[in-house]
């Protein structure tokens, strides 16, 4: 199987070419760098990844609304880009973040806050780091 020159460049060169979706979007995946904790997942459009670049802050592309937001424009808890990495082919973001407050929308350090397991009766979700850092009813007005 051949493989192209635009491909080889993407996975082996120096040059930032994200790949983005039929939508327009890469995920990122944003970690603490003290911790290395994950604390949330989301999506960049072209616009979202050059103003992270540009900025040193989080921003990214919301799905659901359809909207740019930065990390932290309402609720103040920014992310502080530290490091930005790119997947092998370019499709995926990785940050590392000095995170200010909670990631998460629901007042949590991270979105990850529940366990997954198998258990008789079936698969339970269990909370675990599930302390909320704010109330998002006082933060997010609807």
């Amino acid at each position: 199987m051949a493989v192209s020159s635009e491909t080889i460049d993407r996975e082996e060169g120096l040059n930032l070419q994200p790949k983005f979706d039929m939508h327009g979007l890469v995920t990122c995946v944003a970690t603490d760098v003290a911790t290395g904790d994950v604390l949330m997942v989301a999506h960049m459009n072209d616009e979202a990844l050059r103003k992270t670049i540009a900025s040193g802050e989080a921003w990214y592309f919301s799905r659901s609304r359809n909207t740019l937001w930065r990390k932290g424009e309402t609720s103040g808890h920014i992310q502080r880009v530290v490091e930005m990495r790119v997947d092998c082919d370019q499709d995926a973001v990785w940050i590392k973040v000095e995170q200010h407050g909670a990631a998460c929308h629901t007042g949590r350090h991270s979105c990850f806050y529940r366990a997954v397991a198998a258990g008789v009766g079936g698969t339970r979700l269990s909370l675990v780091d599930a302390d909320r850092l704010f109330d998002p009813k006082a933060v997010y007005q609807k």
